[in-house]
C-alpha cells in the first residue's frame, strides 16, 4: 500500500509562508503543529508497515490529525 503524506505544507501549499511564519511567531501554533506532525507520522506508520492495531485505534488517530488539521488551518486563514 502506497503511504500518503500529510505535511500540513504540501496539504496547503499556497499558504507555505504563513505556516512558516507561524510557527516561528506563535507557540500555541508551533505546539500544534509538533502534535500534527506526531499523530501524521504515526499514521503514516501504521498504514505503511501494515502495523497491527485495532481499526478503532487507527481511526481516532485519524480523526486526531484531522481535528489538528482544521485547527490549524483556521489559524491560518485568521
Amino acid at each position: 500500500m502506497k503511504t500518503e503524506h500529510h505535511d500540513l505544507a504540501g496539504e496547503f501549499p499556497e499558504h507555505r509562508e504563513k505556516i512558516h511564519v507561524l510557527k516561528m511567531e506563535n507557540a500555541h501554533f508551533a505546539k500544534l503543529l509538533d502534535e500534527y506532525h506526531v499523530i501524521s507520522k504515526d499514521v503514516e506508520r501504521l498504514e505503511g508497515e501494515g502495523v497491527p492495531v485495532s481499526d478503532e485505534t487507527f481511526e481516532e488517530q485519524k480523526k486526531k490529525r484531522a481535528l489538528l488539521k482544521d485547527q490549524l488551518y483556521s489559524m491560518i486563514v485568521a
